[in-house]
């Protein structure tokens, strides 16, 4: 947790917090609301009072490690553009958005208890998946790798239904097959040789 004062965390408690987002998500997937702190803190390597002063309520850290979720996916665009052509870097992020949609939905239960509590995870996570999947589409379509006249919300809609019909690793190469299905009918058809 950053100090109060607004300080950057020292770079040995980044990464415990970073240990401790990663695993949260993981056993909460697993396990639901019925998670431990103290399975949580093995599975990051760190004690729990580490855990606990970081996240002092199991809403706290169920929140943080939705949050940092949502930033993973959609902080991995720039990444994925420097590295991947457009259309390929587009086809990675999809993999990436059924993998939080995975976890996401492995994480309801633990969602429902932050929502009760009062606290909306959920503010600004569409907008902010929205604003990386139209970076990945502007990026497609001015490499002229994709079609133009298909936006950004309607290759939203169609992960979400992707992800609410196949998220799980129980149906992943379903998944894998819908979102193939979905990219190809975004591809500008090639000349034929």
């Amino acid at each position: 947790m950053a100090a109060d004062a607004g300080r950057p965390l020292r770079a040995d408690a980044q990464r415990n917090r970073d240990k401790i987002l990663v695993a949260a998500v993981r056993v909460f997937t697993e396990q639901g609301l019925e998670a431990h702190f103290e399975r949580i803190a093995k599975e990051a390597g760190v004690g729990t009072g580490t855990l606990y002063r970081n996240f002092p309520t199991k809403e706290a850290l169920i929140e943080a490690a939705y949050r940092n979720e949502v930033a993973r996916l959609c902080d991995s665009v720039p990444t994925l553009l420097e590295s991947l052509p457009p259309y390929e870097a587009l086809r990675a992020w999809t993999r990436r958005f059924i993998d939080y949609a995975t976890a996401k939905m492995g994480m309801a239960d633990a969602m429902r208890a932050v929502l009760a509590a009062g606290t909306d995870p959920y503010t600004d996570s569409r907008r902010m998946i929205q604003d990386a999947l139209t970076s990945l589409m502007d990026a497609c379509t001015a490499a002229g790798a994709i079609r133009a006249d298909i936006s950004s919300t309607d290759m939203f809609a169609a992960l979400a239904g992707i992800a609410l019909t196949s998220a799980g690793s129980d149906r992943r190469d379903q998944a894998e097959r819908l979102l193939d299905l979905n990219l190809d009918g975004l591809r500008l058809a090639r000349p034929r040789e």
